[in-house]
């Protein structure tokens, strides 16, 4: 019954969510999933680093192929930085690289910080 109305609210926060909010919702889950990669390695759970790691992919390959390269003039550049940080997560995962995950880590913050501002920036303009 908790896990029914808790996934009926996260669908409900989904859906009804601004695209600015959406795509900081997926940068934030991206912090997490890194978060719990590099707990993960640091106690040798190669087999959680390895779902949180893949999973983290999945939202950097979904921000990639989401941004509108043309929109505006940063954008090839932002794309480059999320195949950068695609090829880091994935060398993280397979050498099991605790330094690297936490690289990454630091990536994913500032990222998610900066689209966060952006948001907020975009609100208050409205």
């Amino acid at each position: 019954m908790v896990n029914n109305a808790r996934d009926a609210y996260l669908g409900a926060s989904i859906n009804t969510a601004s695209p600015q909010r959406l795509l900081v919702m997926l940068c934030e889950r991206l912090v997490l999933d890194v978060q719990r990669a590099k707990a993960a390695q640091e106690s040798a759970d190669h087999q959680g680093a390895h779902t949180q790691l893949l999973h983290a992919q999945d939202i950097v390959i979904e921000l990639r192929s989401s941004l509108k390269v043309d929109a505006w003039s940063g954008a090839a550049a932002l794309g480059s930085l999320y195949d950068w940080l695609l090829n880091q997560l994935m060398m993280a995962n397979t050498r099991r690289d605790v330094t690297l995950t936490a690289h990454c880590l630091t990536l994913a913050e500032q990222l998610c910080d900066t689209w966060r501002e952006a948001a907020l920036s975009h609100a208050a303009a409205s």
